[in-house]
């Protein structure tokens, strides 16, 4: 059938006319693809990993997250920080004024908008305190990165921090060893450690990230871009002070025995009978 995905309609009328069945309900079909776990009206995206050291790369900043570098426990004095970049949040002017909500009757937000500019919204968290630092920037870039870099380590506790390891992805505003060089001259207590490719969600500032974008951006109703600028600020210190860090439960055991198991079934894939 020229479908991407088959309801369960879709799979009861199929049954009926290919002769499977004569007549069969649809919640008779939902029944027994649910006893059977099988799902033909949902999809999920992924990413195989693809770096080669991605289980290494991945394990160390989990550690860092349980307060450990290298078998080690971290000093009181000793700091995790993650950052990233969220990129073009516009500000968007509605040709009609939003209305409030009323009682039995949503807020109404007009459907058409004007562009008034968009920023690059750089941050950064410290995981174990739940400290945001974030800068608008016109654009992303190197330049931009290291001055959020600037503010935050000229800050106590980091300024007299005996190490301030830093998680960030391989984007080009902090990519390779060329970027290690650039911060670890500019901040000598400064470690940065990036994380494998394709791995965001390693990175607990994407977290920080989606409650900004449900919880300060949605909908987006803007009267100028200084106003994003301005939300974006007050958010910080509003979700300072009611904020814990994040419960991170994944381990290094955890990521060890997804490894093993992808490992498996990359095996019955390939190799279905050496599997067996």
């Amino acid at each position: 059938m020229p479908l991407s995905r088959l309801s369960v309609a879709d799979v009861a009328r199929h049954a009926q006319r290919t002769g499977l069945v004569a007549r069969i309900s649809d919640s008779t079909v939902w029944r027994w693809l649910h006893e059977d776990a099988i799902r033909p009206w949902q999809h999920r995206c992924w990413i195989f990993p693809r770096d080669p050291d991605f289980q290494a790369k991945a394990a160390r900043i989990l550690d860092l997250y349980a307060r450990c570098w290298q078998g080690q426990a971290l000093r009181k004095d000793e700091f995790v920080i993650s950052t990233d970049e969220k990129t073009s949040i516009q500000a968007r002017v509605r040709v009609h004024p939003s209305l409030p909500g009323r009682p039995g009757e949503a807020m109404r937000v007009e459907h058409e908008y004007e562009r008034r500019g968009a920023w690059a919204y750089l941050a950064a968290l410290d995981v174990h305190r739940a400290k945001v630092f974030g800068r608008c920037e016109t654009t992303t870039g190197i330049a931009p990165f290291e001055r959020l870099v600037d503010q935050v380590m000229s800050q106590w506790p980091y300024n007299q921090a005996r190490r301030v390891f830093w998680i960030m992805d391989n984007g080009s505003s902090h990519r390779g060893e060329a970027c290690v060089r650039r911060l670890t001259q500019a901040h000598p207590r400064l470690v940065p450690v990036h994380a494998p490719v394709h791995a965001s969600w390693l990175n607990q500032i994407e977290i920080y990230f989606s409650i900004v974008q449900r919880k300060a951006l949605t909908p987006n109703d803007f009267t100028c871009l200084q106003a994003v600028a301005d939300r974006l600020e007050d958010f910080e210190r509003y979700y300072e002070s009611i904020a814990h860090p994040f419960e991170w439960k994944f381990t290094r055991a955890d990521l060890n025995a997804l490894m093993a198991r992808m490992r498996s079934r990359y095996a019955e894939t390939q190799h279905p009978k050496l599997a067996a």
